[in-house]
C-alpha cells in the first residue's frame, strides 16, 4: 500500500507527468536504466513511477546514511563501493540474471544543472551484460530544495517534474576494441545516449518569444539577463516589455509577413528589436553593416527586404551615412530614434502589463517552423546568400548546446561577436538568454584592449571569439583580465598553435575549437570540458546525422553532409528574391552540403581539412591551401596569411601566399616544408606581402576581395 500512496501524494504535489511508458515495457527484461541525477528525490520518483520491481545500484556510503537507511528497507538495492572494481563486475552478473537495475551515471548530483562527468563503468556494465539500456530524463526536480543548485537557480517547493521515458538502446563497442579502448569506447557510447536524452527531451517545438517566456518562468521575471555598454541591465520583465512596445510600435510600420532588415549594432535594443518583429509576425533579417552599399543593396534585393530598420546614434558613429543614403534610394528607411526617443509613461506601462500577462493573452503569431530570421552568408567565399532559419531550428540548437556544456545561470557571457553572424546571435545570445544566463554585448570584436578589461570588470566566465580576435585578446590582456573565465569557445576559422599556446601559458585557458555554418543554426560540433581533442573541433551535437561523399585525391576522410533539426529552412538566391529554396545534397531532401572536407575518428572527434572550394590541384595533386596558411603561421605566427589559388598558364594552377610578415620569403617557408615532410607542391609559386590583409565584419578572411587584388596583378 506504501507505493500508490507515495505516488499518490508525489503526482499531487508536482503534477508529475511520465511520458514514454511503453518504452520501458519494451525494453526486455535484462535493462540497465541510467537517468540524470537532478535531486535527492529521483529515486523515490524512479520507485513510485516505474511500474516493475526494479533494483537501485546505491553507493555503500550513502547507503549508510541515517535519513537514507529507513527508505531502503521498501527497495531492492544493489551496494556499490566507488573505490572497489569488483562492484562493477557484480552488478553486471546480477544484470545477467533478467533484472532491472537503475544506475545514475553521473554518480553524484549535479551542481550546474546540466550533465556532469558520466562513468565508463555504467557503459561497460550494459556492454558487459548486454544489457539494454533505458534512458531516463528528470526534469523540474533541479527547481525543488531538494536539489543541490541553491543560489544557481530559482528554486521553489512545487515546481512541476516530468519523467521522460525514451525508446531502448544497445551499447555495442567495436569487436576489435578491448580492454581500456573497448571501456573508453562504452562510456563515450553512454554518453552520448546521455546527451542525446538531454536534447531529445528539450522544447524546441516552439517559437523565441514563447521560449523566452518560459525561461521567465523558470528564473523569475526580475532575473537580469542582458547588459551592454549603457551599463543599465534589463530583466527578462524589461525586456519583454520592450520587445512587446516594438512589436506594437513596428506592426503599423510593417507588413504582415514582411521582411524587415535590421542594421543595428550588438545591444539591447537590437535583441528587443528582433523579437518584437517576430512577435508582430514579421521576418528580421540581420544586416552585415561592415559591407559596402552594393553587398548591402543585394542582400534587400535577395531577401526581397523592403524596410530597414536602424538609428541615427547608430549611422553616425559608425560613419554609415553614405551606405545610409545609398539605401535609401532603394527601400524605406525607418530611425528607431524617431520612434522610441520619447515613448508616454503610459506607453511604457501598457507594454509592461501586457508582458506580465503575455502567457495569458496568447503568446505570438509565429510556428515552431516558420522563419524566426534570415542571415547572410560571410561571402568569405563568393557573393552572400540569404540563409532562412526557423524557430525550431535555433532553439534545437541551442537546446543541442546545452546538451553537451554546462552552462547555466551561474555564468556571465561576454559577446562582443556582430548578431548579423550566427555565432554571435544564436550561441552568443539567443543560448544564454533562454537558460537564464547573463550577457554583456559589446558593438565590436575588435577593440582588442578594451574588452579584456571589460571581461575583467564584469567577472565574465565564458567568452566566444574567432583564432583572430582570441589572438588580439590575448597579446594585450593583462594576465589577471580573464581570471574568473571558465570556457572559451573559438569557431569561423582554425585555431592555430601560437594562439593555444598564447592562452595556455598566459592565463592559464585552454581553447576549445568547434565548427559551424550559418545553415545549421550554426553549431555542428564542439570540444567541451568532458571532450576534448586537441587539432579537432570536437564532437558532433546531439541530433545530428552526418555522412562523408568521398571526394577524388582525399584518402582520408571526405566532404560533409549533414541533417538534423538545426538545418536551415533553406536559401534564398538572388534570382529568386524572397523565395526559399529547402536544403538538399546527394544523399537526399534535408541534407546539407557542407562544402568542407573533414574526417571523423573512431571516437567521433571531427578534423576538417578545409574547404572543398579552397584546394588547389597542383600537378594531379590536391593540394590543402589551408595547410599552407598554417605552415605560414608556424614560420610567422605573429602575422596574418591567406593562400588562394590563381589560374596557371602551364600548370593549370598556382598558389599565391599574401601575408602581412614584412620581408616573408620562401626560404624559411621551404625549410618549414621540407622539416614537415611535405612535398614543394605545398609551396607558394609566389608569396605577396600586404600592410593588412582585407577582412569581413566577423572577423575572417576576406577571400574574394583578396583573390581578385592578385588576379588584377598577375593579370589573370
Amino acid at each position: 500500500m506504501i507505493k500508490p500512496i507515495i505516488r499518490f501524494l508525489l503526482k499531487s504535489l508536482y503534477r508529475i507527468q511520465v511520458k514514454g511508458i511503453e518504452h520501458f515495457h519494451s525494453a526486455g527484461e535484462r535493462v540497465l536504466i541510467v537517468s540524470n541525477h537532478a535531486s535527492f528525490l529521483d529515486p523515490i520518483l524512479l520507485w513510485a513511477f516505474l511500474p516493475d520491481e526494479i533494483t537501485f545500484a546505491i553507493n555503500t556510503h550513502i547507503a549508510e546514511t541515517w535519513w537514507v537507511k529507513p527508505a531502503l528497507r521498501r527497495v531492492r538495492t544493489f551496494p556499490m563501493d566507488p573505490i572497489n572494481p569488483m562492484s562493477v563486475k557484480a552488478l553486471t552478473h546480477h544484470l545477467r540474471r533478467d533484472r532491472k537495475a537503475v544506475v545514475f551515471p553521473e554518480g553524484r548530483i549535479t551542481v550546474t544543472g546540466s550533465l556532469m562527468k558520466i562513468y565508463d563503468g555504467s557503459g561497460m556494465v550494459a556492454d558487459k551484460a548486454n544489457a539494454a539500456v533505458l534512458p531516463v530524463r528528470i526534469d523540474g526536480a533541479q527547481y525543488t530544495p531538494f536539489s543541490r543548485l541553491k543560489g544557481v537557480v530559482r528554486l521553489r517547493w512545487l515546481p512541476r517534474i516530468t519523467i521522460n521515458i525514451l525508446p531502448p538502446r544497445k551499447i555495442t563497442p567495436p569487436p576489435e576494441a578491448q580492454g581500456e579502448e573497448r571501456r573508453r569506447h562504452a562510456g563515450l557510447a553512454l554518453s552520448d545516449i546521455m546527451s542525446e536524452m538531454m536534447f531529445a527531451t528539450g522544447n524546441h517545438r516552439g517559437t523565441l518569444f514563447s521560449a523566452l517566456l518560459d525561461a521567465r518562468n523558470v528564473h523569475g521575471g526580475r532575473t537580469c539577463v542582458l547588459e551592454d555598454t549603457e551599463r543599465k541591465p534589463v530583466s527578462y520583465d524589461h525586456l519583454i516589455a520592450r520587445a512587446l512596445l516594438a512589436s506594437e510600435k513596428l506592426e503599423h510600420l510593417t507588413e504582415a509577413s514582411e521582411t524587415v532588415g535590421i542594421l543595428l549594432p550588438t545591444a539591447i535594443g537590437t535583441v528587443a528589436t528582433l523579437l518584437g518583429l517576430q512577435h508582430a509576425g514579421r521576418i528580421p533579417a540581420m544586416l552585415n553593416f561592415s559591407t559596402g552599399s552594393s553587398v548591402l543593396l543585394a542582400a534587400c534585393d535577395t531577401a526581397a527586404i523592403r524596410t530597414v530598420l536602424t538609428s541615427r546614434r547608430f549611422v553616425e558613429a559608425a560613419k554609415l551615412g553614405d551606405t545610409l543614403a545609398q539605401l535609401e534610394t532603394r527601400v524605406k528607411v525607418i530611425y528607431l530614434d524617431d520612434i522610441f526617443g520619447s515613448i508616454p509613461a503610459l506607453d511604457k506601462l501598457r507594454a509592461f502589463v501586457k508582458g506580465r500577462l503575455a502567457d495569458y493573452l496568447g503568446r505570438d503569431r509565429a510556428s515552431a517552423d516558420s522563419p524566426a530570421v534570415i542571415l547572410f552568408t560571410s561571402g568569405s567565399e563568393g557573393p552572400p546568400k540569404g540563409v532562412a532559419l526557423s524557430h525550431a531550428n535555433l532553439l534545437a540548437n541551442r537546446e543541442q548546446f546545452a546538451a553537451r556544456v554546462d552552462f547555466g545561470p551561474q555564468d556571465v557571457i561576454l559577446n562582443a561577436l556582430p548578431l548579423f553572424h550566427s555565432f554571435g546571435l544564436t550561441t552568443g545570445t539567443l543560448l544564454p538568454l533562454l537558460s537564464g544566463t547573463r550577457v554583456f554585448l559589446y558593438p565590436s570584436p575588435l577593440h582588442y584592449r578594451i574588452i579584456p578589461e571589460v571581461a575583467y570588470d564584469i567577472n565574465a566566465t565564458i567568452l566566444f571569439g574567432t583564432n583572430t580576435i582570441l589572438y588580439g585578446y590575448g597579446k594585450h590582456a593583462h594576465p589577471y583580465d580573464f581570471y574568473s573565465i571558465r570556457y572559451v569557445f573559438a569557431g569561423a576559422e582554425k585555431v592555430q598553435p601560437e594562439t593555444r599556446r598564447l592562452w595556455a601559458d598566459k592565463f592559464g585557458i585552454r581553447i576549445m575549437e568547434g565548427y559551424g555554418v550559418t545553415e545549421t543554426s550554426p553549431v555542428l560540433a564542439a570540444n567541451t570540458a568532458m571532450h576534448y581533442r586537441e587539432g579537432t573541433v570536437g564532437r558532433l551535437m546531439p541530433g545530428i546525422e552526418y555522412a562523408l561523399e568521398p571526394v577524388e585525391g582525399i584518402a582520408e576522410g571526405g566532404r560533409l553532409h549533414v541533417k538534423g533539426p538545426n538545418v536551415m529552412l533553406g536559401y534564398l538566391h538572388a534570382q529568386a528574391p524572397g523565395r526559399i529554396e529547402p536544403p538538399a545534397s546527394c544523399f537526399g531532401p534535408g541534407w546539407y552540403d557542407t562544402g568542407d572536407i573533414v574526417s571523423v575518428d573512431a571516437h567521433g572527434y571531427v578534423t576538417i581539412k578545409g574547404r572543398a572550394k579552397r584546394f588547389a590541384k597542383i600537378g594531379g595533386e590536391m593540394i590543402s591551401l589551408a595547410v599552407i596558411e598554417e605552415l605560414a603561421a608556424r614560420v610567422w605566427p605573429d602575422a596574418q596569411h591567406a593562400a588562394v589559388n590563381l589560374p596557371d598558364p602551364r600548370k593549370g594552377e598556382q598558389i599565391v601566399l599574401a601575408t602581412s610578415q614584412p620581408r616573408a620569403d620562401r626560404t624559411l617557408l621551404f625549410e618549414r616544408t621540407r622539416a614537415e615532410g611535405l612535398g614543394e607542391l605545398y609551396l607558394p609559386k609566389r608569396i605577396r606581402v600586404l600592410p593588412a590583409l582585407p577582412l569581413l565584419g566577423s572577423g575572417k578572411i576576406d577571400y574574394p576581395t583578396l583573390t581578385a587584388l592578385l588576379a588584377a596583378e598577375t593579370g589573370e
